[in-house]
Formats: C-alpha cells, structure tokens, sequence
C-alpha cells in the first residue's frame, strides 16, 4: 500500500511539473515581443516540414555508412540440429557410412557448426562508386533542407511584410473614421442651422458606419495574417502574438536596387537549389559507371570453418568437434554472360537520367533568372508607383483639406465633400499597397543576392 501511495505521488509530481513547465513557456512565448528575425529563427526551429527533412538527411549519412561497410568481409555464424527416425532401419554399426553404435534406437540426433566469411574483391568498382553516390545524395539532402530554410524564410517575410501592410491600413481606416465622425458632427450643426439637407446629414451618417466597417474588414485581415504566421511557426491560433513592427522610412522604400545580372550572378553560386541539380549531374555519372559494372566480372573471397556432430557416433561431443573440424578458403569468380537485357537497359536508363539532369540544371537556372528579373521589375515598378501614389496622396490630402473647410463654412455640399474623401482614401491605399510591394521586392533581391533576410 505504501509502494502504491509513493507511485501516486510520483506520478502526480511529474504531471505537475510538466504542466509547471508548459504554463511557464506558453507564458514566455506571450510575453514575448516578435521580430522578423525572431520569427524566422523559431520557425527553423520547430517547423514540422523542415524537421522532417533534417530527419532525410540523417538517413542519407546512415546510407552512406551501410555503403561503406560493404567494402569490410561479411561474418556469419550458423548452427543446425536435426532428429532423424529411421522406423525400418536394421541394426547396423554404420549410418550413411558413418560408423555407430550398435543400437535398437531407429532415431538419430546430429548437429552442424559453421563459420562462414565473405568478401568482394572486385566488381567493376561498383562498391566505391555506391560511395561517391551515397556521399553526395548526402549533400544533395543537405542541400534540400537548405531549399526548405529559405522557401521558409521568404514564405515568413512575406507575412510579416502583408502585416505591416495590413496594420497601416488599420491606422488609415481608424484614422478616416476619426475624420468621418468630425464630419458629420459638424454636418449636424450644419443641419440644426438649416445649412443642411436631412439627406445629405444621412450620406455623411453612412459614410462614417462604411468607414467603421472597412475598419473592421481591415483588422480581419490583420488577424488572419498573423493567425498564418503562428501556423508557420507552430503556434497555437490562441496566443498572444506581440509583433515589433518596424517604421519604414522613405529612403528605404526607394533605396536603390542592385544590379540585376549581378545577382543573378550571385545567387547561382550559392543557391541550394543550383547546387543540387549540378549534384544530380554527378550523381548521374555515377549511375552510369554503376552500370557499366553489370558487364565486368565478380571477384569474390569466400572462407568457412565447421564441424559436425551425431548421437550415433562413439565418441563423445568434444572428440566429434575435434574430428569433424574442417576449414575452406575459395575465390568465386562470376562472368556474365545472359542477363535478359539487364545490363544493357540500366545503361540506357543511366544515360536518360543523365541527359534529364542536365536539363534539370539549365531548367532551375532559368527559372532562377525568370524568379529575379520578376522581383527586379516588381520592385522597380512599385518604387515608380510609390512616388506617384506619394504625390497623389500629398494633392489629394490638400484638396480635401480645402474641400473641408468649405464644407465646415456651408460653401461646398456632401457629395464634393466625400468624393474628395474618397479620392484621398484610395491615394493613402495605392501609397500602402506600392510602398510595401516594394519593401518586400527588395527584400527578395537582398535575399536571393546574399541569403540574408534584413528589414
């Protein structure tokens, strides 16, 4: 009763502790104040997609030890026992021509004992080729989990990015109701004047609960970003999420773009991408040396020491080990002759898949070129749409400054009044939306130039 009361309390002890020590890291992680950075270093971390191919590459290095091993002799110990009945056997003091005891008993017990070792000499060096191959589709899984590191990086800017977008044009929409409800509270004195129509009192009062729902379109919108994000870092939907969400100045929205061959350049000497198909080239060669093995011959070394052992001897166990003993060494050599066009068809399917890998390469390096020339003019183009929507919003901002103020002194009527607004609405829109495509655009270039993301 004791044992089972000490279990109990163990158990309850380590239960407790456990969730003692989830509370505490929930509660780190909401307290915790997210940067870019920050969010891409956790997601390297726990993200399910890139720890399953970590899991790929520790295979791959486990590959290449069983291939090296096959170079070392194979050992193997059998033993073997049997009881044989002869019914209709008459006495005799021979068994298969072995001598025995004058006996009544038709049933016979006999054992085997063996050693037995093996080795390849030589096969058309396919066992070191099987090496290089193993070796580099060990790189080659490296590399891939490299592709997921950065797929996972730009996939998480390019969120954050959409919330910074999206967190500006809450602060646009609160800030046009702010403007709105000004609006109409001195449209209700314009009315209680008699300046006023009741139906133009009534557009200014639906203009204000419009603007009231795009704010809360625009904090959907926020919140479904940021629920995407915690998804990609393996979050639970239901935490806190403090995000620090950087001031982006002028000058680094139209900060001036890098070359676009020069990154080109750069990104085909280090993108994991590139270097995995010149891999699959190498990897290609390799297949067709494997294949042309198949038509050299094996050499093999085949080695074995055994004894036997039987109930119906006269000697005892240990002299029957001692008699029976007998050691073998051997070379087997294999020549190939008819295969059913085995050989013959692995050589032409190494040929194709080397001739396909190269393709390969020459298809990822365009699609690398055709990726940044789209991010070069992207950005480019979103920088040009900037300045403009930078210059609209500045003149749209002035007119319905002037707009408004003759509104306020009874001069202009409601439907001046909110196309102007409306005009000023969509300038700040356009000015976000480019300002942001752009950031991101860059971002992109930096990245695909140097492998770094920087905000």
């Amino acid at each position: 009763m004791k044992a089972k009361g000490l279990y109990a309390t163990m158990i309850l002890l380590i239960t407790t502790s456990y969730a003692i020590a989830q509370t505490n890291s929930t509660n780190s992680l909401r307290e915790k104040s997210w940067t870019l950075q920050d969010c891409i270093n956790y997601a390297l971390e726990q993200n399910i997609q890139l720890r399953q191919s970590k899991i790929s590459l520790a295979e791959s290095e486990v590959n290449v030890k069983q291939t090296k091993a096959a170079l070392f002799p194979s050992l193997s110990f059998a033993t073997g026992h049997n009881v044989t009945n002869r019914p209709y056997q008459q006495n005799s003091n021979t068994v298969n021509g072995t001598e025995i005891i004058a006996s009544d008993s038709k049933t016979t017990y006999s054992g085997s004992y063996g050693l037995s070792a093996s080795m390849t000499l030589w096969n058309g060096n396919k066992n070191m080729n099987n090496i290089k191959q193993q070796k580099l589709n060990n790189q080659i899984a490296d590399l891939t989990v490299q592709e997921t590191e950065n797929s996972l990086q730009q996939q998480i800017t390019q969120l954050f990015i959409q919330i910074l977008y999206a967190n500006e044009s809450v602060k646009i929409n609160k800030n046009t109701v702010e403007t709105s409800q000004a609006t109409y509270n001195r449209g209700k004195e314009l009315f209680n004047e008699g300046s006023l129509s009741k139906a133009d009192l009534a557009q200014l009062e639906a203009q204000v609960n419009n603007d009231q729902y795009s704010v809360v379109t625009s904090e959907s919108t926020l919140r479904n970003y940021k629920l995407q994000l915690k998804q990609m870092l393996e979050l639970k939907g239901t935490d806190e999420m403090n995000l620090i969400l950087p001031e982006i100045s002028n000058d680094e929205i139209l900060k001036l773009l890098p070359d676009q061959e020069d990154i080109y350049q750069q990104a085909l000497t280090f993108r994991p991408e590139i270097q995995s198909s010149r891999l699959n080239i190498e990897n290609s060669k390799l297949n067709i040396s494997i294949a042309k093995a198949g038509y050299l011959p094996t050499l093999s070394l085949n080695a074995s020491s055994g004894s036997t052992t039987n109930s119906s001897s006269n000697y005892n166990w240990g002299t029957q080990m001692k008699n029976g003993w007998n050691n073998m060494i051997g070379l087997s050599l294999s020549f190939p002759i008819f295969d059913n066009r085995t050989n013959k068809s692995n050589m032409e399917k190494a040929r194709l898949a080397y001739d396909s890998s190269q393709l390969d390469l020459i298809n990822k390096q365009k699609e690398l070129y055709q990726t940044i020339e789209g991010l070069y003019l992207d950005a480019k183009n979103a920088q040009e749409q900037y300045k403009a929507a930078e210059s609209n919003t500045k003149s749209y901002q002035t007119s319905y400054d002037m707009v408004s103020e003759q509104f306020s002194l009874g001069m202009k009527n409601t439907v001046e009044l909110l196309t102007e607004k409306n005009n000023l609405l969509k300038a700040q829109q356009q000015r976000v939306q480019a300002k942001y495509m752009a950031l991101l655009n860059r971002i992109l270039l930096d990245f695909y130039a140097d492998g770094k993301i920087k905000i």
